[in-house]
């Protein structure tokens, strides 16, 4: 009985004891999200977005998540590596013919004819002036069947060029200044910030900055995701936009620190980061892009068919 009662005192001690202070309740997790990109200036808005904490700001933590190439983004997203990947469009829309149930989630970089920053460049001492001297020609590119290629392709197409005589081969841009200087490409598609650097260092000269020539405002990324895993987590992805637009309006109001934020990102020297071109960007994607997108493709035989744009964006 002694015992007992002895039992009894220590578990009154023990209530009172956790009735003193009252527990503090549990914090949900914190959405950790990892974001694929390639190492451009189209992805300015996604540095500073991190740099600045705005997607801390928002309740998420993200990890920026460099790639190579960015045909191989839809296969990261596919394999889980990823849950949110920069992709162009076009490779976005192979992907999805290929069978990755991918959506688009958020807009990026878009195309500015105002402001050219990239274009397609040619080894210093070559004789490629114009579009027809691309024929019997190598041109890398930085991913096969990406932005730069497929409006290349259409670039050439609409000058004349006979495709069947010029050849492409892939290359990641942060080694195109190279491989150009190797002697193992003609040419190379280039955009910022290595398309400035292989102009700065003699390493090639600007035949066109094609770009400008294409449409207004089209979009060159798309953040895009796997189908399930945006529908699982529609407030995650509504506070990753809200960082992106505050990422842009950052930028807008404060370049030459955005240009700061992009050197470090890209490991740029400082002196070439001041000179950097800044990217316009958009968060809304309307759909008659995707179906520019899509024509092109068709009619450069890289997609069977034409999608249901409105299937696959996610705004």
């Amino acid at each position: 009985m002694k015992n007992f009662r002895l039992l009894l005192a220590f578990a009154a001690l023990v209530a009172l004891a956790g009735c003193g202070k009252p527990q503090e309740a549990s914090k949900p997790p914190v959405p950790k999200i990892r974001v694929g990109y390639t190492n451009t200036t189209s992805f300015t808005g996604l540095f500073v977005a991190k740099e600045r904490g705005f997607f801390s700001r928002h309740g998420l933590d993200v990890e920026l998540v460099p790639l190579a190439l960015n045909s191989i983004i839809p296969s990261a997203l596919a394999g889980s590596s990823l849950e949110i990947g920069g992709t162009t469009p076009s490779v976005f829309l192979q992907a999805v013919e290929g069978g990755i149930d991918m959506v688009e989630v958020a807009g990026g970089a878009v195309n500015d004819v105002n402001v050219p920053n990239g274009g397609v460049v040619a080894a210093t001492g070559s004789a490629i002036h114009g579009p027809k001297d691309f024929e019997g020609k190598r041109v890398g590119v930085p991913g096969l069947g990406a932005y730069m290629h497929i409006l290349f392709v259409r670039w050439l197409s609409e000058k004349g060029v006979d495709l069947k005589k010029v050849s492409f081969v892939e290359v990641p841009l942060a080694q195109s200044s190279d491989i150009l200087r190797s002697g193992n490409v003609d040419a190379m598609l280039a955009g910022e910030p290595f398309f400035g650097r292989i102009l700065e260092a003699g390493t090639g000269h600007l035949v066109s900055p094609y770009l400008t020539e294409m449409p207004d405002g089209l979009f060159a990324i798309y953040y895009a995701s796997r189908r399930d895993w945006a529908q699982r987590n529609a407030d995650t992805l509504q506070k990753f936009r809200a960082a992106l637009a505050e990422a842009a309006d950052y930028i807008a109001k404060n370049p030459a620190e955005a240009r700061r934020i992009l050197g470090r990102a890209t490991h740029l020297p400082p002196a070439v980061a001041e000179k950097s071109v800044l990217p316009t960007l958009r968060l809304a994607v309307p759909a008659s892009d995707m179906d520019y997108w899509a024509a092109t493709l068709v009619s450069q035989n890289v997609l069977k068919g034409r999608p249901d744009a409105a299937k696959l964006m996610l705004q």
